[in-house]
């Protein structure tokens, strides 16, 4: 079992040989640090984890660094003189593989960056003035929803019981990037993140990490919340003992310290799984709330990840027995998880054209691995029923929230762009959006145009 986990963040400034003279300014979180430090030394761990937003991010993986050692340095901040190699625990990671369920998008395979980043060097510069004597495993963040950070954390924490290491866990990340004074500027939701997050941890409520809303995450530009409730993780069903050391933002970036202790089990706070009921709540609300072509949509995706087969629907109604372009889009917790459509009818009806393309949104969209079982009870599923397309002279005849868009060339590149999406608010954008995914020079006078309606359902 982890023996102790720490929140930090990781401003390379607050390194003397970095700041020289600047580092002042955060005092209490340099003081804190040294707390911090002294403590994983009084524990001697032989495995210190390491999560950290800067190690490298996938959209749809988590990756976990390889080889048997890293290099780190503080070179880019104009201190390379401060340098340190940490040995990395193979067998650890070995297990943690035979560990998670199969298909659990995580490993070394994509490992591309064999230095150490600066959100794992900022919190070992200070551990290392006061105990060395232990392997690392750095383990970064993904684009994959909280809940399967949450996830990832429980099944690290039981890798340590399997091998009975005596672990220490460092939940790098700062917090909100734009307070009062940031050079990012100010947003009001960048304060109120940090009191949340703060608040969090001062109480133990860890199932509240799981909650956060992804849109104002984004708008409070945090940076570490993900690290933080991948460590929660590893204390599902467990009490836990917070000690907030610090928190302060002297450069308008929201620094908190934050000892966690782990103690007895406790069912109560078994956190994931009361998250999964919920989802399934959730999900069944949407369900019985969508109209027939949705749960068409639903059905298939369910039978696809869960059975690798196609929904047979003998009954077709009568709306969907006439032919059409379909787009099934796929979300998860508000971010696109899967999207692919037809611009022109393929199948001999809407209904078979939304099984075919609910299977290929959830299992063969090129940019993303395929929806797991786990995922299924976190979908939002659309589907929108092509109108005819028609060809049109310029721009003008467009209207970005009416009409999807379709740019061609003659040489038979092509690329669409579905009307009313969330962050396209303009017809300049929809048009170089589209001409991008056909690979296309949207100034080219060879340009095709083309509009068309569409019947969202949800």
């Amino acid at each position: 079992m982890i023996e102790e986990a720490y929140c930090v963040p990781h401003p390379p400034i607050i390194v003397h040989e970095v700041g020289k003279g600047e580092e002042k300014k955060a005092a209490r979180t340099i003081e804190s640090y040294e707390k911090v430090a002294d403590r994983i030394a009084e524990i001697k761990p032989d495995l210190i984890i390491v999560s950290s937003p800067h190690a490298i991010l996938y959209r749809d993986w988590f990756n976990i660094s390889s080889g048997k050692k890293a290099y780190g340095d503080f070179g880019q901040f104009n201190a390379g003189s401060v340098s340190f190699e940490v040995k990395y625990d193979t067998e650890f990671i070995d297990t943690l593989k035979k560990v998670m369920p199969y298909g659990f998008p995580c490993g070394t395979e994509y490992d591309q960056e064999k230095y150490l980043d600066h959100g794992t060097i900022v919190p070992l510069y200070f551990v290392n003035q006061k105990y060395r004597d232990y392997e690392l495993v750095r383990i970064g963040l993904s684009g994959y929803p909280l809940s399967m950070h949450y996830e990832l954390g429980m099944y690290i924490n039981e890798t340590i019981k399997q091998l009975n290491r005596k672990a220490v866990w460092i939940a790098s990340g700062d917090l909100s990037h734009c307070n009062k004074g940031s050079h990012y500027g100010y947003h009001p939701e960048g304060p109120e993140y940090d009191r949340r997050i703060m608040e969090n941890m001062r109480t133990g409520s860890f199932n509240e990490l799981l909650e956060y809303d992804s849109a104002f995450l984004n708008r409070a530009m945090e940076c570490g919340h993900r690290s933080f409730t991948m460590m929660a993780g590893a204390m599902d069903g467990r009490e836990v003992k917070t000690e907030v050391l610090s928190y302060e933002a002297p450069w308008g970036i929201g620094y908190g310290v934050t000892i966690v202790t782990p103690g007895k089990k406790n069912e109560s706070r078994m956190f994931f799984k009361r998250q999964e009921e919920k989802n399934m709540d959730a999900y069944n609300e949407r369900y019985e709330k969508a109209d027939a072509f949705v749960k068409l949509a639903y059905d298939q995706v369910f039978r696809w990840t869960r059975e690798h087969r196609m929904v047979a629907m003998d009954n077709i109604p009568e709306e969907m027995k006439k032919r059409a372009g379909v787009f099934v889009s796929i979300h998860e917790n508000g971010q696109l998880r899967g999207c692919i459509g037809t611009i022109r009818p393929c199948c001999g009806n809407i209904a078979d054209e939304i099984i075919h393309n609910a299977v290929a949104a959830c299992s063969r969209d090129p940019r993303f691995s395929p929806v797991r079982e786990e995922e299924l009870d976190q979908l939002e599923i659309t589907v929108d029923v092509l109108g005819d397309a028609e060809r049109i002279q310029d721009k003008r005849q467009l209207d970005v929230h009416k009409y999807g868009v379709i740019c061609s060339t003659k040489d038979g590149r092509r690329g669409l762009l579905l009307p009313d999406i969330d962050g396209v608010d303009s017809v300049d954008e929809q048009v170089r959006i589209a001409c991008e995914k056909g690979n296309i020079d949207e100034e080219s006078d060879d340009v095709i145009l083309e509009r068309f309606e569409v019947v969202r359902h949800y």
